[in-house]
């Protein structure tokens, strides 16, 4: 894994196709992760696979969802593939709650 970002306790690697994210993403880093991972998926080769895996996400976060949705965005107009999304326990409530599970691939529930 390669290390993107490390900032206030949020760390974000990509590795392979899949971006991870871990930590307690506020909106005081949610701008500096979005921003790198849309580098990230940028100089990825156009049709190309990606994952992204917020299993490491510790809290119920709509800044967290906020950087997820503008990176799926940021994958389809780079011509990516987005392949699945892993979210931990409280995000997969939060969007669900929110009714974004239709818009993501995600992934089975966390453990």
């Amino acid at each position: 894994m390669t290390r993107l970002l490390e900032r206030g306790g949020v760390s974000l690697e990509a590795g392979g196709s899949v971006l991870r994210v871990e930590g307690q993403v506020g909106f005081e880093v949610a701008t500096a992760l979005a921003e790198a991972g849309r580098g990230w998926l940028a100089g990825q080769p156009a049709g190309t696979a990606v994952s992204f895996d917020l299993t490491g996400v510790a809290d119920v976060s709509s800044a967290a969802l906020s950087v997820l949705l503008e990176w799926a965005r940021a994958a389809r107009a780079a011509g990516l593939t987005l392949e699945a999304v892993r979210l931990s326990p409280a995000l997969r409530r939060l969007t669900d709650l929110a009714g974004l599970e239709r818009l993501l691939p995600l992934a089975g529930a966390a453990a």
